[in-house]
């Protein structure tokens, strides 16, 4: 008998927590509440684990260049950057998740890809990766996930054990997994990957009406992927490789771009939609919700200097500007928390005065003080006064990208619909998207993954877990990894 199995889990007081698994919810489909302080303390505490490396996304690069709307989606969203002929500065950010700063690029990892948009109404910023899934749908197991990614507390160093311990645990990450064993897994550089905020937003138009949508960035130099020993060969000769290949292609003139394109769902249909349009596992299908282009994103300008420009950009989800909200992701509303929160920890409270991260409008606020000021403050420094400062104009900027819940105070998982589960989208991807070169790379690269000294309870469950994808594919790599 495992003597630990006992043990509660408890916060860091020592008290016994209800749910290491679900957030603290208004019902199972309503808002994160603000109060669930075991959340605040899981994301606080793990913002403040390395100093100075983000966290997760450490090693990365970057560029600046503009986004420039050709086609017209006013009829969704009213927000500035996205009107017919607007073009607008950007910064952009890539990056792998798990390794540390110095870590090869050629890892097979998920990649980062953050926008920052600098529009006449504010920061506008986008986070996301190259996949249009993540590994788990509720932030409360997201620093778990990035735990079971990084190194271990006795050897520091990753364990195969310990993610593929994690991942079969969580059946939810098989579509994030299957991509990642997939060509999807190694891009070929940061210019042959797509990106996607993943998350589900709301876009609000200049009547008020409301719509979810999903952003797609699509590569216009078109996919391209590294295979398993080719990244590995250039893991051991040039560990910069995508971060020098991009600086290079923009040195050279070869501008890389981006299409984007967004899916728009009606804000009614959310509620009866047959999988949970909010689940960040789940993609939305095109035959349902077709792509919309929108614009194009260019990059054309190297950063002059990469610690002021790069490493010290703050993304953060919580920049909205007019004609765009969130949405009842469980996982973006902890992250418009959360993210804010790594960069004050990361860089000091008044980090959006670093030049990299301040808005090219005027700034109107009442934030006062703090290490590494920079912008004069003048009186009156406090709301509400007599005296002239700014106020609040909600007549002008109305508080209009909101939904409606209700429901009782509760930790559960979201509410299943008639065709949420875990292995179906997978599943699909598998048999119906991928072809046969492209599956014999995924058994190929999820064999090696877990000869990677991977523990006969967890390879036991691994294996499952892939009959549960695909009966054929799960078969494979269990005959590949026991050599039968």
């Amino acid at each position: 008998m495992n003597k630990d199995k006992k043990k509660p889990t408890t916060n860091d007081a020592g008290i016994p927590v209800p749910s290491d698994e679900h957030s603290l919810t208004v019902g199972p489909d309503g808002p994160i509440l603000l109060h669930d302080h075991f959340l605040m303390e899981q994301m606080a505490n793990f913002n403040r684990e390395m100093i100075p490396d983000r966290q997760p996304h450490a090693k990365g690069s970057g560029a600046f260049g503009h986004f420039e709307v050709t086609h017209d989606v006013s009829a969704y969203t009213k927000a500035a950057l996205f009107q017919p002929n607007t073009k607008t500065d950007v910064l952009s950010r890539f990056s792998t998740v798990a390794g540390e700063s110095g870590s090869p690029d050629t890892w097979r990892d998920v990649r980062g890809f953050s926008l920052k948009f600098y529009t006449p109404e504010g920061i506008y910023d986008m986070v996301g990766n190259n996949t249009p899934v993540f590994f788990v749908r509720d932030p409360m197991k997201f620093q778990d996930f990035i735990h079971s990614q990084k190194r271990r507390a006795d050897n520091g160093m990753r364990d195969h054990d310990m993610q593929w311990d994690f991942w079969t645990l969580s059946p939810e990450s098989a579509h994030q997994v299957t991509i990642l064993m997939s060509d999807r897994g190694i891009p070929k550089s940061y210019r042959h990957m797509n990106g996607y905020t993943s998350h589900t937003y709301m876009w609000v138009n200049a009547k008020g009406e409301r719509f979810w949508v999903k952003y797609h960035f699509k590569t216009d130099q078109g996919i391209d992927f590294l295979t398993q020993e080719e990244a590995n060969r250039l893991a051991g000769e040039d560990a910069d490789y995508h971060r020098r290949d991009l600086f290079e292609a923009i040195h050279r003139g070869e501008h890389p771009s981006w299409t984007l394109k967004v899916q728009v769902m009606p804000f009614e249909e959310a509620g009866n939609y047959r999988i949970n349009p909010f689940d960040l596992t789940k993609v939305w299908p095109h035959g349902d919700y077709p792509l919309h282009e929108v614009g194009k994103l260019t990059l054309n300008r190297n950063p002059t200097d990469f610690h002021t420009e790069i490493d010290q950009a703050a993304f953060e989800p919580n920049n909205m500007v007019p004609g765009i909200g969130s949405s009842p992701d469980r996982m973006l509303l902890a992250r418009l928390i959360s993210y804010a929160d790594a960069h004050r920890a990361r860089l000091g409270v008044n980090y959006k005065q670093i030049p990299v991260n301040r808005p090219t409008c005027p700034v109107h606020s009442y934030s006062k003080g703090g290490a590494m000021r920079m912008q004069k403050v003048s009186d009156p420094v406090y709301k509400p006064n007599s005296k002239g400062g700014p106020k609040a104009d909600p007549e002008r900027y109305p508080e209009d990208a909101v939904w409606s819940t209700d429901g009782q105070f509760m930790r559960t998982a979201y509410t299943l619909r008639k065709d949420d589960d875990d292995f179906s989208q997978p599943g699909a991807l598998v048999r119906e998207v991928m072809n046969d070169a492209q599956r014999d790379r995924l058994v190929e690269n999820a064999v090696g993954h877990l000869k990677g000294g991977v523990s006969k309870p967890v390879l036991e469950r691994a294996f499952a877990y892939w009959r549960n994808i695909d009966p054929d594919v799960g078969e494979r790599i269990k005959k590949g990894v026991q050599g039968s």
